[in-house]
């Protein structure tokens, strides 16, 4: 006998529907027709399901309803399930199935959803087609005129359980009831009316699609099958308004009190929360969400909640495409209401951003009268829509502050970029000083330097040094074992003396005779204080400009013309503090000098002076040091290091009635600190004005890099290395950590 087949239509991609009498029906979405019997494996009919609406088997739910009960979804989970459901068919060709995704299911029961049904109106079932739905912003007028589009086909926000609608909708409701008034109401644009239209919809607990959708006219309609509300609007004769000239009233869906599923684009979101973000930049997604959910009964998630925020803050802030053709107008500004600026940008073939320098005339005029010729090279990502990194050029002021140099914005950092980026910082500070760099020695900047700048001083950054040793080192030794090296790399790069650069370099020895043969070949002339000539004032790291850094994190999310002007915004803030507070010094060095200075002078005290030929004299204390004080040099080094005499030189100008203050680098200075701030960064005005286009202007096409933010929530902070461990103070005397001779138990 010939097994009785049964025509299984499935339908997927559409939504339930609550009727009146609590029953569920399905609208929406598509259908195919399979045949089976009861000799269908459950695997063989989903494999065939699968490859009709291209989604995942593994993740697939099948629902059927029982005969004469549309109240329950039955699931489908092995094949004696599968039989059942033919079975039960009974005289009857035909059976609906319904495919839906794990998630959708999950998410229908998290709505309070007994045996698959919602008590909302209508739910969105999440199905498992991989083609992603169409995301459609309301507001953005381009879209609305250009396409005619179905509201359900955007990406769905929950709404939360009717129960909860009254409270949770309170705000929505008095806001919005009223927006659309009937016919002959008039709006300035199809934007305003389509806006005023989702507005209505929320507050109504409706959804609609559109019918007519184009820049003449916009036909929309009750998306509830059957429901007879519907509106017309076109323009009005001989003018731009927009005008209602249909409108039917009435919902048989029972309009709000069905709530039939209504959506919050993004868009539409971004400009409901575009004025608190304007007060709190920081305003979290997590915070949106909650924020929604309680003033207008919608539930995102947080993908949602972070891009509507994205466009909240495109929406305030300017598009970054746009930016970056606003650069060759923003350039000539920097210089024009900057003179002695230097802004330069290049781009690529294709027209496309490659890189931008900047220097300011007080930065430049400030490093080359008051800052010591220290400058320290780092960089630092970005973590815009179109990513890139931020080189900088940093100094150090008399009283040890950062004092920002020049930076700029690159697509990556490569050695082509830093060898660009030094030839412009060459022609702005055009200095004759033997310069120290304070950089790392990788990416090419080894190479650069040297060829760009003939006489300089590179001081490999010791931070980069250490991470590459401790790295180098991670899997041979224990935690422990490398902490212990770490410790004494870091001693030896601080030793002062051959003798204490040996000693700790002996210690790592101890531990290990390779790491002690990469200590060797890592070139110490570069980076110890025992052997390196240049003047480093004991700084060993590039990342001194912190502070500038943090800046760079709380503007990097701008477009790149409102990242610079921020930036320009923060350097002129400081110069005019510190102006006004060097302006209340009344000593000859700044604080922090000055506060050295007397410390240094307390323990000179104790010292014992022994006079000996010409300008050199031996002094005493717990150990025996050689000074010449007219060569400004004490065997101790700390003299050379700081620039500042150390305690045993000025016990000898105590002794020859000479003033310490006369020994110190002109750079530690009150005098000096104010020239280095003498000069004003002035504001840029209309930074997002685009350039009149004269006769005689030539247009330089600038476009966005073709590098995006990768998918995945960005890094905030730049990520440091967790393993690398901060010199710590090694006694002489004891060995001990955490404190030095002068302070140890034992003396």
């Amino acid at each position: 006998m010939a097994t009785r087949k049964v025509i299984a239509i499935c339908q997927s991609g559409g939504e339930f529907v609550t009727d009146k009498d609590g029953s569920l029906s399905y609208n929406g979405g598509d259908a195919y027709a399979i045949d089976i019997d009861q000799q269908t494996s459950l695997s063989d009919f989903k494999s065939e399901v699968a490859e009709m609406f291209n989604c995942n088997v593994s993740t697939m739910i099948i629902k059927y309803f029982l005969p004469g009960n549309k109240r329950t979804l039955i699931t489908v989970s092995k094949d004696k399930d599968l039989q059942r459901m033919v079975s039960f068919v009974g005289d009857a060709n035909t059976v609906d199935v319904f495919v839906m995704s794990e998630e959708g299911v999950a998410r229908n029961n998290n709505s309070n959803m007994p045996g698959s049904r919602s008590s909302r109106t209508t739910v969105s079932e999440g199905v498992v087609p991989v083609i992603a739905p169409i995301d459609v912003i309301v507001d953005a007028v381009q879209c609305m005129d250009q396409v005619e589009v179905d509201v359900a086909n955007e990406v769905p926000a929950r709404s939360i359980c009717s129960g909860a609608n009254d409270d949770n909708h309170r705000k929505a409701v008095q806001q919005w009831e009223n927006t659309i008034t009937g016919v002959g109401q008039r709006f300035n644009s199809f934007s305003e009316f389509r806006e005023a239209l989702h507005k209505y919809s929320i507050a109504h607990g409706f959804a609609y699609k559109y019918k007519k959708n184009d820049s003449h006219r916009v036909t929309v309609k009750c998306k509830s099958q059957g429901c007879p509300w519907r509106i017309y609007a076109s323009r009005l004769s001989t003018t731009q308004l927009i005008c209602i000239k249909k409108m039917h009233y009435n919902h048989t869906c029972e309009g709000s009190a069905v709530k039939a599923g209504y959506r919050a684009t993004r868009g539409w979101v971004g400009s409901i929360i575009k004025e608190k973000l304007k007060d709190s930049p920081n305003y979290k997604p997590k915070d949106i969400a909650d924020d929604i959910k309680r003033e207008y009964g919608i539930q995102l998630n947080y993908s949602q909640a972070w891009r509507a925020k994205e466009i909240a803050r495109e929406q305030l802030q300017g598009s970054y495409k746009e930016a970056y053709t606003q650069l060759p107008f923003f350039c000539e500004k920097i210089k024009e209401t900057n003179p002695g600026s230097f802004a330069t940008f290049t781009t690529k073939e294709d027209s496309s951003f490659h890189r931008l320098f900047v220097s300011f005339h007080a930065s430049i005029s400030g490093f080359q009268l008051g800052c010591r010729p220290l400058i320290f090279l780092d960089r630092t990502p970005l973590n815009s829509k179109y990513q890139g990194e931020l080189l900088a050029a940093t100094a150090v002021d008399g009283n040890d502050g950062i004092f920002p140099v020049a930076f700029a914005v690159v697509d990556t950092e490569t050695e082509d970029n830093w060898c660009w980026f030094l030839q412009e910082l060459k022609l702005a500070i055009s200095t004759s000083e033997q310069i120290t760099f304070v950089a790392d020695f990788q990416n090419g900047l080894k190479k650069s330097l040297s060829d760009i700048f003939e006489k300089c001083y590179h001081s490999y950054c010791l931070r980069h040094l250490a991470e590459k040793l401790n790295k180098d080192l991670k899997g041979q030794f224990s935690h422990e074992a490398r902490r212990f090296m770490i410790n004494d790399f870091y001693a030896a790069a601080y030793a002062p003396k051959l003798e204490t650069f040996e000693r700790s370099i002996e210690n790592i020895k101890g531990i290990s005779p390779e790491a002690y043969d990469w200590v060797i070949q890592s070139e110490p002339e570069h980076w110890a204080n025992a052997f390196f000539n240049g003047a480093r004032y004991n700084f060993l790291s590039s990342n001194f400009g912190q502070q500038f850094y943090s800046w760079v994190s709380e503007a990097h999310e701008l477009p790149i013309t409102q990242m610079i002007d921020a930036l320009r915004g923060k350097m002129m803030e400081t110069i005019y503090t510190r102006r006004v507070e060097s302006n209340q010094w009344m000593t000859k060095l700044t604080p922090s000098k000055e506060e050295l200075l007397q410390k240094e002078t307390l323990v000179a005290h104790s010292l014992q002076v022994l006079f000996s030929q010409g300008s050199t004299f031996e002094v005493r204390g717990e150990s025996v040091d050689i000074v010449d004080i007219d060569n400004w040099d004490c065997s101790c080094k700390g003299w050379q290091l700081t620039g500042v005499p150390c305690c045993h030189a000025i016990a000898v100008f105590e002794c020859v009635g000479r003033s310490p203050y006369d020994y110190c680098s002109r750079y530690f200075t009150v005098e000096n600190y104010r020239l280095t701030y003498a000069e004003s960064i002035h504001p840029v005005p209309n930074v997002d004005r685009p350039p009149v286009q004269g006769e005689s202007t030539v247009v330089v096409t600038v476009t966005p890099p073709p590098t995006k933010r990768p998918p995945g929530r960005p890094k905030m902070k730049q990520v440091e290395s967790i393993d690398i461990i901060k010199r710590q103070l090694q006694c002489s005397k004891c060995k001990g950590l955490g404190h030095n001779r002068k302070t140890c138990k034992l003396s």
